[in-house]
């Protein structure tokens, strides 16, 4: 028997596949989306210390985190300290990334480099950072030095683990494939392996630009005059609650500045990403 395929139309044409590219939110409809919770705790926090709801000693309302502000703004304090927070964090990512990235690429790509740097790694992911503040004090002082290494300790195992596992799990026939056409040695590794291994590199980026946050604010809590966690400092001593709601915010603006990054950075690392989420 001949099997019958029957037309997709009264017209007798099989009918064109759908596309596959999802139609992207317009802008007017999803900028609005990403602030509306942000804006609803804004409107909350507002409405409760102007009832009187929040005790101004407990948590200081707008207009008092806002007056705090344009004080730090008027005498140069903020671009400062805020300056001086984000130096210290760059460098700490900085290096703690790289260091990472290099390790986590050695035990992915070699058995050798495995046995000789994974276990090692696994202490240090499972020594908690904070731990370590007493004795990089007493090794390295409490000048720049270590606020910088203890950004980078704190960072550095993350960025190996995802970049094991990403370089682990690429494909063994797409290495076959590329090596197939030519390529070996450095050539695999930058165009094959790590494109590949990408999507947990830029996790990885993602979850230790947080962890930093943290890093950071341990680290600025000795021998420091200028700095964010120096101004949380001067208002746990003062009782200004202004000021401690200030510096929460800062810090969550510098963590929207480093998740900003990383998504330009996918944008133009990965463009298909966009393709796989339901809209």
């Amino acid at each position: 028997m001949t099997a019958v395929i029957a037309p997709a139309a009264s017209t007798g044409r099989l009918a064109p596949p759908r596309s596959r590219v999802e139609k992207r939110r317009p802008a007017w409809l999803s900028v609005p989306l990403r602030f509306l919770l942000p804006v609803l705790i804004f409107a909350g926090w507002w409405i409760g210390s102007a009832t009187g709801a929040l005790s101004p000693e407990v948590l200081a309302g707008p207009p008092k985190v806002w007056s705090a502000f344009t004080e730090l703004v008027h005498n140069g304090q903020l671009i400062d300290f805020a300056l001086a927070s984000f130096v210290r964090a760059g460098l700490g990512v900085g290096l703690g990334v790289s260091a990472g990235l290099l390790l986590g690429l050695a035990a992915g790509l070699s058995s050798l480099g495995e046995e000789l740097v994974d276990s090692t790694m696994q202490i240090v992911r499972a020594v908690p950072f904070l731990a370590l503040v007493p004795l990089f004090i007493a090794w390295f002082g409490i000048d720049e030095l270590y606020k910088v290494l203890l950004i980078a300790v704190a960072t550095v195992a993350p960025m190996y683990a995802y970049t094991y596992l990403g370089v682990r799990n690429v494909d063994r026939k797409v290495v076959e494939a590329a090596r197939g056409f030519g390529l070996t040695g450095p050539r695999l590794v930058l165009e094959v392996i790590l494109p590949a291994a990408l999507p947990g590199i830029l996790m990885a980026l993602r979850v230790c630009l947080s962890i930093s946050i943290t890093g950071l604010i341990a680290a600025e809590q000795v021998g420091t005059s200028k700095g964010v966690g120096y101004l949380v400092t001067l208002a746990q001593e003062y009782n200004r609650t202004d000021y401690m709601v200030l510096c929460v915010v800062l810090y969550a603006v510098l963590g929207l500045v480093f998740d900003g990054a990383v998504r330009l950075i996918e944008r133009f690392a990965m463009p298909w990403r966009g393709q796989v989420a339901i809209r």
